[in-house]
C-alpha cells in the first residue's frame, strides 16, 4: 500500500477493513484521547490535519466529537494516493467541515498548510529514520498546539494477533501483507525516545496502549 498509484476494489476493501480493525481495537479512541489532551476549553476553533488519512474514518469521528462538544473543527485529510482521497471524500460527503488533499507530505506544498493539531496514525512506520526526523521537525514547526502520533509496537505477540485477525476479518492479500510488514516496521519505546531527544522535543509523552500501540503526544511549547 506504499505504492501511491494503487487503486481499485482491492484497495477500497483494504482501506475499509483497516478502518474497521482500528475501530474495534480502539485505535480511533486512542487518537481521540490524544486530541482531547491537547484541546483547551478556551479554544473552540481548531484546524486538525490527518496525514495518511486512509478512508477518513478518524476525521469523521472527530467531526462527530466536535459537534457534540461545541468545537468548530476544520478537518483536513492528507494522502498521496488519489484513489484513497476520492474514496474518503465519498464517505465524508455529509461532513461540510472535512476536506481532503492529495499530497505527498514531502512536497513543498504540504509544508505551507497551517494547522493547530497534526495527527499521524499508523503512518510514521512507513518512513526511514532520516525521513522521520525531517517530518518531526516540520510537524513541530507547523503545529501551533501539538501532534498526536499513534503507531505500532514492534512485537511478536502483535504479529501473531494480526495473523489471527486476518482470518477473523477475512482480509485480502494486500491487507494481510501490509499489516504484517507494518508490524515489523513498528517501533520500540526507546526508539521513539531517541527520536524525541534527537529532535530536541521538550514537552512530550510516550505511552503504550492496547492493542500494541504507542501514543506519542508532542505539545508545542509555543502554545
Amino acid at each position: 500500500m506504499d505504492d501511491f498509484s494503487l487503486e481499485g476494489e482491492e484497495l477500497r476493501d483494504a482501506l475499509d477493513k483497516i478502518a474497521i480493525i482500528n475501530q474495534v481495537l480502539g485505535g480511533n479512541q486512542l487518537t481521540l484521547a490524544g486530541v482531547k489532551q491537547l484541546l483547551s476549553s478556551n479554544e473552540k476553533k481548531i484546524t486538525i490535519v490527518d496525514v495518511g488519512c486512509g478512508n477518513g474514518d478518524m476525521l469523521r469521528a472527530l467531526a462527530e466529537f466536535g459537534k457534540k462538544n461545541n468545537y468548530i473543527f476544520n478537518l483536513i485529510g492528507i494522502d498521496a494516493n488519489a484513489f484513497t482521497i476520492n474514496h474518503a471524500e465519498q464517505l465524508s460527503s455529509k461532513y461540510s467541515n472535512i476536506s481532503y488533499q492529495c499530497l505527498d507530505i514531502f512536497e513543498e506544498e504540504f509544508g505551507k498548510i497551517e494547522y493547530d493539531i497534526l495527527l499521524c496514525t499508523l503512518t510514521l512506520h512507513h518512513f526511514k529514520n532520516n525521513q522521520i526526523d525531517y517530518l518531526l521537525e516540520l510537524f513541530v514547526k507547523q503545529a501551533k498546539i501539538g501532534i498526536v502520533i499513534n503507531d505500532l509496537h514492534r512485537n511478536v505477540i502483535a504479529y501473531r494477533l494480526f495473523q489471527a485477525l486476518c482470518f477473523v476479518f477475512r482480509l485480502n492479500k494486500m491487507s494481510r501483507e501490509d499489516g504484517l510488514v507494518s508490524i515489523l516496521r513498528g517501533f520500540k519505546k526507546e526508539e521513539l525516545v531517541t527520536f524525541s531527544k534527537h529532535n530536541d522535543l521538550k514537552n512530550y509523552t510516550i505511552n503504550w496502549k492496547w492493542a500494541f500501540r504507542y501514543q506519542w503526544i508532542i505539545r508545542n511549547i509555543r502554545y
